[in-house]
């Protein structure tokens, strides 16, 4: 896939250019800036942007607010953020940056990196349309979270929590040890809970489920 990276560290940078160039992916643009990040992905259009959050002059959010100044330029770019800290508030931002049902988001802690293998899963399932978030941030989600999950057992809970962290069936049924028959019945369940029609497509389910465990 063609990718645009933004990260004003240029060892981070690099090494993570050498990463995806060596999986088979091509970075279009490589920056160290916001401005620069917002004109490259406007300019590329490619599969996917990854930004850092802190970057120059300010080093708090100037990553952040570029991926949203990219979604409202572009509603269906699929953007990943890279994070040295959990920040819920960031990953409230990016979601709400795109169309409720649109995906195609991420956000993880920069030390998920060095799981190259998880990290380029990651990287590939948000630019397929659909959305990763680090487990931390999950995990604090649900601590906040109430509506509209009150109707949700706890083991549903724990299935869309793994479902928000861009898990497939099969990975979660691996997880929990149990038979993937019994996490699809669970996920059935959960889009019937959240008033997700059967007609609908599951991969388009899937993401209202999770959009809606997010953002309450």
């Amino acid at each position: 896939m063609r990718i645009v990276l933004a990260d004003d560290s240029v060892l981070l940078r690099e090494g993570l250019q050498l990463l995806l160039t060596e999986a088979g992916h091509e970075v279009v643009a490589s920056v160290g800036d916001g401005p620069s990040f917002v004109t490259e992905v406007l300019e590329h259009r490619p599969d996917l942007a990854i930004v850092d959050v802190r970057m120059p002059p300010s080093h708090t959010d100037e990553g952040l607010r570029a991926a949203v100044e990219v979604r409202t330029g572009w509603p269906e770019a699929r953007v990943m953020v890279l994070s040295q800290y959990v920040e819920v508030s960031y990953a409230d931002d990016l979601l709400a940056s795109g169309p409720v049902d649109q995906g195609g988001t991420g956000y993880l802690l920069k030390d998920r990196v060095s799981d190259v293998d998880e990290f380029l899963a990651a990287v590939q399932t948000v630019a397929d349309g659909g959305t990763v978030l680090d487990p931390l941030v999950v995990r604090q989600l649900m601590g906040r979270r109430h509506d509209p999950l009150a109707a949700l057992t706890p083991r549903e809970r724990e299935v869309l929590a793994l479902m928000a962290e861009g898990r497939s069936n099969t990975a979660i049924a691996e997880e929990l040890t149990v038979t993937l028959g019994a996490i699809e019945k669970h996920t059935q369940r959960i889009f019937a809970k959240l008033g997700l029609l059967p007609d609908d497509d599951a991969a388009h389910r899937r993401v209202l489920a999770v959009v809606r465990f997010l953002r309450g």
